[in-house]
């Protein structure tokens, strides 16, 4: 619209100018006006072509005409995206041409009125004249046009940050569903290897004490004894594990929460995950033990298996030291999950746990022998099939190696070298 209305006051003012230049000239004012008419309405496509905009002003700058569309002209150049040495050029010409004709118009006028100012008079009008009709729109449309650009680099950035806000948002919301899960596969490993081996134990004991109640009574109470010591056991540690999941993210005890709400709160110890995930990743393993099995509680658990009947030799090589928290309570859980499985699946076979300590990692080893053939099948428990999966998953967090398998003796063996992280 705006567009429209300047090109129709620009059309008319070149008809009249054009009429007037036609008199000046003794051509028919017809001849002026059809000049004019589309010379002033080229301002129509200012827009597009504002190069052939200003060339048409230049162009009729010697007939006195286009007064209007020289300044809205090179106002749309200096402000459009055109390369800046092409709206100098046209500028300059644009000026030249302005300076030219009112030198030319101002002398003849003064001679017509008898009147002689001089030549520096005559300049200096001419001057100003033309830096008045040339320097006021093409500076505006320079502040106009880089105004602009920045208005437009400012609202880019703002886009692009406001889609990197989005994607930063999303990957957040990504990391911490991913942190749940990992939160929720630890807790799930850690209560699979408490409840598994403890109960485990338990159901030996309770099988040997209803073979030996009424044989022989002390046996008997001495197995009730373990069953019980062994629920305790178990018990702790899992009052331990759901204590964690019971506690504020500031240390404070959290209230009772619905089953339906428990699922949420393991969001609060998604900071335990992410120190297991820079573990992994080759960072420092956590300073602040969590009270957690380590290796010098082997024996304690070699004892338990051999309470319950089973066959196991401990050996330990090279000089015992102290490894990283993560590494120690991986390595317990590791030799606790073999001893359980040789209790579900080799009840009876002779078991060796062999360990390996060394500068930079610590390696263990369970291997069992083929299952006994007088022992009883019914001791055999249901296994879930997630324990070996579990080792793995515990030993290549830490960048550690796990193999697993059968031996040509019939038995099975698992291997394990941790690096240490300290």
């Amino acid at each position: 619209m705006l567009d429209a209305v300047l090109a129709l006051a620009s059309a008319v003012e070149c008809l009249l100018e054009g009429i007037s230049f036609s008199h000046d000239v003794g051509v028919p004012p017809v001849v002026g006006g059809l000049l004019g008419v589309p010379a002033g309405a080229s301002l129509l496509l200012r827009r597009r072509w504002p190069v052939a905009v200003v060339l048409v002003s230049i162009a009729t700058t010697p007939a006195e005409m286009g007064f209007l569309l020289g300044v809205v002209g090179l106002y749309t150049l200096a402000a459009s995206e055109v390369p800046r040495r092409i709206t100098v050029v046209l500028s300059a010409a644009s000026l030249a041409g302005t300076l030219v004709v009112a030198l030319a118009r101002f002398h003849q006028d003064t001679a017509e009125d008898g009147y002689h100012p001089g030549l520096w008079a005559m300049i200096i009008f001419s001057v100003v004249m033309a830096l008045g009709l040339t320097a006021p729109p093409v500076l505006l449309g320079l502040y106009v046009g880089a105004r602009r650009r920045l208005v437009e680099s400012l609202r880019e950035r703002a886009d692009g940050l406001e889609r990197e806000l989005s994607l930063l948002a999303d990957r957040a919301e990504e990391r911490a569903v991913w942190a749940r899960n990992e939160e929720r596969t630890r807790i799930a490993r850690e209560m699979h290897d408490v409840v598994a081996h403890r109960v485990s134990l338990m159901v030996v004991h309770a099988a040997a004490l209803q073979a030996v109640a009424l044989k022989d009574p002390e046996k008997a109470s001495k197995n009730a004894g373990l069953v019980g010591d062994m629920g305790r056991q178990a018990l702790t540690e899992l009052r331990e594990m759901l204590g964690v999941l019971r506690t504020a993210p500031d240390g404070a005890a959290a209230p009772p929460q619905p089953v339906a709400a428990q699922s949420e709160r393991l969001a609060a110890v998604a900071a335990v995950a992410a120190a297991r995930v820079r573990v992994a990743a080759g960072g420092p393993a956590p300073d602040a033990g969590d009270g957690g099995p380590a290796l010098d509680g082997l024996e304690d658990l070699v004892g338990q298996s051999r309470a319950a009947g089973m066959t196991v030799e401990l050996t330990a090589q090279g000089e015992e030291r102290s490894y990283a928290p993560d590494v120690e309570q991986t390595a317990y859980r590791v030799v606790q999950e073999a001893l359980t499985n040789v209790h579900k699946h080799a009840p009876g076979a002779k078991t060796v746990v062999r360990l390996a300590h060394r500068d930079a990692e610590v390696a263990l080893q369970v291997e069992n022998g083929p299952p006994d053939g007088g022992a009883d099948a019914g001791l055999r428990l249901p296994s879930g099939g997630n324990g070996l999966v579990g080792m793995e998953e515990r030993v290549k967090a830490l960048g550690g190696v796990f193999v697993s398998g059968p031996t040509d003796a019939g038995g099975f063996r698992v291997s394990a070298v941790i690096p240490d992280r300290r």
